[in-house]
């Protein structure tokens, strides 16, 4: 009798020890396509980055803001070196810092699309 169970217990056995390989392969294979999609999502991601930054390249060709700024902040850096203009830099910044939030971000994004800075975290840093 014991010999006519042991093939049993074998096959019950070795159907136990399949299914929790194939158990572990499917986890596996889950977790390969996961990375996978993780990955697709970073190559689409940096794709549809560069082509913003060359959009923005080739919008910037034809505008004159980042040379504004760039006119703007060397006048207050001048200014700021000249004795007789130092009190009127002062009062500006004075004024400036009076102005509401929204404002001032306002100017901060605009000074970070004139010089190529996505996003605010450019100025945050």
């Amino acid at each position: 009798m014991i010999q006519a169970l042991l093939p049993m217990i074998g096959d019950i056995a070795g159907g136990w020890i399949k299914g929790k390989a194939e158990e572990k392969a499917a986890a596996s294979k889950a977790r390969v396509a996961k990375a996978e999609a993780e990955a697709e999502v970073m190559k689409v991601a940096a794709t549809h980055e560069a082509s913003w930054e060359k959009i923005m390249a080739q919008g910037s060709n034809e505008s004159w803001k980042d040379e504004a700024w760039t006119v703007c902040f060397i006048v207050i850096i001048s200014m700021c070196f000249i004795p007789h203009t130092q009190p009127y830099v002062a009062r500006g910044f004075e004024v400036l810092s009076t102005t509401p939030d929204w404002f001032q971000w306002a100017v901060y994004a605009s000074i970070a699309a004139s010089f190529g800075l996505r996003g605010m975290k450019g100025l945050k840093k």
